[in-house]
């Protein structure tokens, strides 16, 4: 697993360090430098072109960004509930990316959505779903709403609220 970015480079090393030892890495002097910031992401492993695992914050919770993507990485090698631990022969196979969200914003119309630019969050009550923008096979609003709204249990005659957000993509 190799990356270009920061971002990917550290979770890369999460995973890596996770699969291979149980060992939560600490972020470099380097990585704590360039991200700094609170923010929310998601990280995403795919193993030869199909998703391995999936996972990240709506809302930051560690102090840094730096500090997301381990914890994030760790969490989508090993928590997903959709998939088995990766396995260590399976480490060259997977690449990664991570996928930073800028804070989300109220929308009042689903015309203020773009599923290939904005990802969104559902809401109702507790109920909660979020989905990630420009994914593969997801074209329409009304696609990406209705998947949102079954990642949260709600149902689509049910109301529910929709905030948006932009993601910056790092591979």
């Amino acid at each position: 697993m190799k990356g270009e970015s920061i971002h990917v480079q550290l979770a890369t090393a999460a995973i890596e360090a996770y699969v291979k030892r149980r060992e939560v890495i600490k972020p470099s002097p380097e990585a704590l430098a360039a991200l700094s910031e609170r923010a929310a992401c998601f990280v995403s492993l795919k193993e030869n072109g199909d998703l391995r695992g999936c996972i990240g914050t709506i809302e930051p919770t560690q102090p840094t960004l730096a500090e997301e993507i381990i914890q994030n990485a760790i969490s989508a090698c090993s928590r997903d509930p959709r998939f088995p631990p990766v396995e260590p022969e399976e480490l060259d196979l997977i690449t990664c990316s991570v996928d930073v969200l800028s804070p989300p914003e109220p929308v009042d119309d689903i015309s203020e959505l773009d599923p290939k630019r904005y990802g969104v969050i559902v809401e109702r009550g507790f109920a909660r779903g979020l989905l990630l923008p420009d994914l593969e096979g997801i074209d329409t609003v009304e696609e990406q709403l209705a998947i949102a709204c079954r990642k949260a249990g709600i149902s689509p005659n049910e109301p529910f609220s929709i905030k948006r957000f932009e993601v910056k993509r790092y591979h």
